[in-house]
């Protein structure tokens, strides 16, 4: 995790373009609308039970876990043992899927004469590297499964893909722009989930564990794990997550997500709140455990979430099984926050409510409790992000019948209607010979957004209408042709695309100007000029790391920026023809890379487009723009045929091609 300054939207001095504010009212207004929508439907204890499978079954879909992956042999090995008085340490890997290692240590109470109860403990982010070697966040965790075993547990503590000996990748869209991983229905949380559940089928495998006494716990990304671990495997008895979670209201608006690595979600496919997550786990045992200044789990989102959970418990009359402890403190690993813990794994899976006499201790050195001596040759986890979701093949031409799965899957943040576009005229000019005009219309509430039209002064009846999206270098192309014609009337676009609208135009400029007004006038046709959200006017302050945590928000709310792009090309079009002039005259749309695409999944939504004109279409979903789960249903080449079935296209040559 990265615990980094979090800030929220337009709170920053320097961020404080028009985009960034119609942002951060647009996040808010999503925000607010899946908060309230969080657990409403559930009334009564027969709407749970009617519907929780299926909202385990969305989890899993979310993780990447529908299905599940085979449960293949675990293939444990224990490559060393460690002694202390009371307990040994056996030193062990396992292999979750094939190639997929997962290193653990297993803390064994010594003297068992009856199965005992067993602790999975899952690591956050503690990196423990010593001179170049990664000796795993299980040996920063130590302390925790000595405890454990000290009272009388069997403790499996094992590594994360990130920060094991095996190190991963937590941070694809965080650091890497990795942004594919979204594409893909990605998230490493729904391999550490994998990982855990099949840590359980280890732990049962054990003749000296009781199967009906596990329970699980984690801190900050273990908290995390935690909950994925205990919503989705119900053998799992006992729960006690530590600042591990909070609600959307704290990531998206408050900006806690710009402290979290992609770990600590799911794909939002469902467009949950995160009550309805840590509802899952009833009515079994479970202990929510934070501090009262964490700065990336605030306590205001912490008691929020906490209250819509015990309406749930209370609907199973287990009020009792549900717990919120909240100690002193900021974000760190407090001997005050593990004492609850320990009473809560006491009371329910031992039934003892005595008091807590030890101390959880570190008691081995990292060296000590390293797994591997050598790596192994056929390990995928390292690289897990490439193989672990599945997505389309390619091999085959896609059904038209996927349009409507993607349709619900990728793009379910559209509206489900029409909208009302609120069009209306921002300003006009006439200049030698040519109309110029700008409509400003509400793509969503709080995104207003502005489309350019220019045509023949005079023009009656069109013979085609054309929407072109250009890229962020078309886009600076546009304005600077249009400067010396109407530089007031988009003086706030200039000074965003950083254009000096007082330089002096040169000859050049000014003989392309010509050329270009010479163009429309000889062509009885209506050219529009549109950036979606983002862009052009709507930019967002060019600074990479908030450009990054704005679209991280967009997969928490169930979208991404341009899946919601895409949509606002859509009511681009539904605006152009609200005009009289643009009503009914063939419409062709222009895209060139990004757009190209944008333009692509537009058309797939929209009858009566007569052609699509691409140049630079995205060859793969690495480089095409990401889309909500797209790439399970369709590669780009198949989008592409998708369209085809509905429109013309048109693939352009790369500038400056023969």
């Amino acid at each position: 995790m990265a615990l980094a300054a979090v800030i929220s939207l337009g709170q920053a001095a320097e961020m404080k373009t028009p985009g960034d504010r119609i942002f951060a009212r647009y996040f808010e207004n999503e925000t607010k609308r899946l908060a309230k929508a969080d657990l409403a439907e559930i009334r009564t204890l027969g709407d749970w039970n009617e519907k929780k499978n299926e909202y385990r079954r969305q989890l899993r879909e979310m993780l990447g876990l529908d299905p599940l992956p085979e449960r293949t042999p675990l293939q444990v090995k224990i490559t060393g043992t460690v002694q202390h008085d009371e307990f040994e340490v056996r030193k062990l890997h396992y292999q979750s899927s094939p190639g997929l290692y997962v290193t653990g240590n297993l803390y064994v109470p010594k003297k068992l004469t009856a199965p005992a109860p067993a602790i999975l403990y899952v690591c956050g982010h503690g990196r423990v590297q010593i001179d170049g070697v990664n000796y795993g966040n299980k040996t920063h965790y130590q302390h925790h499964g000595a405890w454990f075993a000290r009272n009388g547990y069997v403790c499996l503590t094992i590594d994360t893909i990130q920060l094991g000996e095996l190190e991963g990748i937590h941070h694809g869209t965080y650091r890497h722009r990795m942004w594919w991983w979204n594409s893909r229905g990605y998230t490493p949380a729904g391999v550490e989930a994998w990982n855990g559940i099949r840590a359980i089928d280890l732990l049962e495998s054990l003749d000296f564990v009781d199967k009906n006494r596990i329970g699980v716990t984690g801190r900050s990304g273990g908290g995390a794990y935690s909950w994925w671990i205990a919503t989705l495997d119900e053998r799992i008895k006992a729960a006690a997550p530590v600042a591990g979670i909070t609600d959307l209201k704290n990531h998206v608006v408050d900006g806690v997500v710009e402290g979290h690595c992609d770990c600590m979600f799911q794909v939002n496919t469902y467009r949950w709140d995160f009550a309805q997550v840590a509802a899952l786990v009833a009515p079994r045992p479970l202990l929510i455990l934070n501090t009262d200044r964490d700065g990336i789990f605030p306590i205001d989102g912490i008691t929020r979430l906490h209250t819509k959970v015990a309406r749930i418990y209370e609907l199973h009359g287990k009020p009792q099984n549900l717990g919120l402890a909240i100690t002193p403190g900021g974000h760190s690993d407090s001997q005050e926050l593990r004492i609850p813990a320990f009473n809560w794994f006491n009371k329910h899976l031992k039934g003892d409510t005595g008091p807590i006499t030890t101390l959880a201790s570190k008691e081995f050195t990292p060296q000590q409790l390293k797994v591997y001596k050598t790596d192994p040759a056929d390990e995928r986890t390292t690289t897990i992000h490439d193989s672990f979701p599945r997505i389309a093949s390619g091999e085959e031409t896609a059904d038209p019948a996927v349009l409507k799965v993607i349709r619900h899957k990728s793009f379910g943040a559209w509206p489900s209607g029409d909208t009302e576009l609120n069009l209306r005229k921002a300003w006009e000019v006439v200049h030698d010979g040519v109309r110029f005009a700008a409509f400003d219309f509400d793509s969503q509430p709080h995104v207003r957004l502005r489309m350019y039209i220019a045509h023949k002064a005079g023009l009656a009846k069109p013979e085609a209408v054309h929407i072109e999206m250009p890229d962020e270098a078309g886009w600076n192309r546009y304005l600077n042709l249009g400067r010396p014609a109407f530089t007031e009337q988009w003086s706030e676009e200039l000074k965003l695309a950083g254009i000096d609208a007082s330089a002096p135009i040169p000859d050049k400029l000014r003989a392309n100007l010509a050329r270009q007004m010479k163009f429309v006038r000889e062509h009885p046709e209506v050219y529009v000029t549109f950036m979606p959200r983002g862009t052009g006017l709507t930019r967002l302050t060019q600074n990479e790391r908030h450009i990054t945590q704005t679209r991280r928000r967009f997969m928490l709310l169930g979208q991404t920026l341009a899946g919601q792009q895409a949509l606002d090309i859509r009511q681009c079009i539904a605006a152009t023809r609200q005009l009289d002039l643009c009503s009914d005259a063939p419409l062709e749309l222009w895209g060139y890379g990004h757009t190209a695409s944008l333009v692509t999944v537009a058309a797939l939504f929209e009858d009566g487009i007569h052609k699509i004109n691409l140049r630079d279409y995205p060859a793969n979903d690495k480089d095409q723009p990401d889309y909500l789960n797209i790439s399970r249903f369709a590669t780009p080449a198949q989008l592409l045929d998708l369209a085809k079935r509905r429109t013309q296209v048109k693939l352009l040559k790369k500038r400056g091609a023969k």
